[in-house]
């Protein structure tokens, strides 16, 4: 069997390092804002270049702490509305309304799954503040264009980054976490950088922004027992921020492999029933996910199954049609909601074998 994700051959790498450094890290006794999380936030700062990372416990919190800095500090007003793409992950809407806005949903470009900026135009209005960018499946959505458009209304930028570590914007030579006023990212054990458990960093070039950011994050806490701010507890736990360190030294590496298998399936799959991903082969992308679409999704799930090929599906509902956002549900998004019905995501990881993804490509050549 093909496995969609295999995470334990993925950690099993790191494994003498990993064991290694948990001594260390247990014997410091030091276990909450440890050195490691320090080391991190600096060297994460730098892979992203920019001024500032806070690790926070997770890439929800990483966004709802963002919104919720901006309010804080009177850039953003309580119901002040957040364009976001239609089609993301619920996370995305729940960081806005979690923070106490409204998200504002529109389709995507149908190529790419991200922001069509010509849909971003269409739903500005008076009340609109702060578009949230989602560069969907690892690849980056058209940021020169957005940032554009963003300057043009005076509306805030950020990014949600959770799918797009280390992707870099060509024409300005830039990483995704700094195409914006702030970017929140996730270290989910599935992402191209994973932790051991949950985690999430946010990434910024505003220092006001950033020590709002550092002091909600922490109790609103500007010193031990000392809090100036209605906080939360959402820190990067040391032992995962450990983790990290040890795994972000690879993470340029692992996303080489991963656009040298998403060339091989572009340049190697050849079915006209199966859609393939949008890709211009430049580094914007870091295929998070192999999303591919298909018409009849039950029917080549079955295939897949029966050949024992992993799968997943990114996502199969989209999130205006879940009862946790109902007052949504009356929306007409066609684009969206076909993406839903037809994505499928195949196997792509970089601990893959040769067997495996030609396994694969004749295998969808074959359907």
């Amino acid at each position: 069997m093909i496995k969609f994700l295999d995470l334990n051959k993925m950690n099993s790498r790191f494994e003498d390092e990993f064991s290694s450094q948990f001594k260390t890290f247990l014997n410091s006794g030091y276990y909450i804002n440890g050195s490691e999380v320090k080391d991190f936030e600096e060297r994460f700062a730098s892979y992203c270049e920019t001024k500032h990372c806070i690790g926070v416990a997770n890439g929800l919190d990483a966004l709802t702490l963002i919104f919720k800095a901006y309010i804080d500090l009177g850039k953003l007003q309580i119901n002040d509305e957040v364009i976001v793409p239609a089609n993301t992950y619920i996370a995305s809407m729940l960081s806005i309304i979690n923070a106490g806005l409204k998200p504002v949903f529109v389709e995507p470009d149908e190529a790419t799954f991200n922001l069509n900026p010509s849909e971003i135009e269409k739903h500005i209005t008076s009340k609109t503040k702060a578009v949230l960018v989602v560069h969907l499946y690892g690849q980056l959505a058209d940021m020169v264009t957005i940032n554009d458009i963003a300057k043009q209304n005076n509306l805030l930028v950020v990014e949600d980054a959770a799918q797009a570590h280390g992707a870099i914007l060509t024409s300005k030579n830039k990483k995704a976490g700094n195409l914006s006023h702030a970017a929140g990212f996730s270290f989910y054990p599935t992402k191209n950088l994973g932790a051991l458990g949950d985690a999430g960093a946010i990434t910024t070039n505003d220092d006001e922004l950033a020590n709002c950011i550092k002091l909600l994050h922490n109790y609103g806490s500007s010193k031990k027992y000392v809090h100036d701010k209605i906080g939360v507890n959402s820190r990067l736990d040391e032992l995962q921020a450990t983790f990290l360190n040890i795994k972000l030294n690879h993470l340029d590496s692992d996303n080489r492999t991963r656009r040298h298998i998403a060339e091989r399936y572009l340049n190697g799959i050849n079915n006209p029933k199966i859609k393939l991903p949008f890709y211009d082969f430049s580094d914007n992308h870091v295929f998070h996910v192999f999303a591919i679409r298909v018409e009849d999704r039950a029917h080549f799930k079955a295939y897949l199954d029966a050949l024992e090929i992993g799968y997943l599906i990114h996502y199969p509902i989209a999130p205006h049609h879940q009862k946790a956002l109902l007052p949504y549900k009356s929306l007409s998004l066609p684009i969206t909601e076909a993406i839903h019905e037809t994505v499928i995501s195949i196997p792509l990881s970089p601990v893959m074998t040769t067997e495996e993804i030609e396994t694969i490509i004749n295998a969808l050549n074959l359907y």
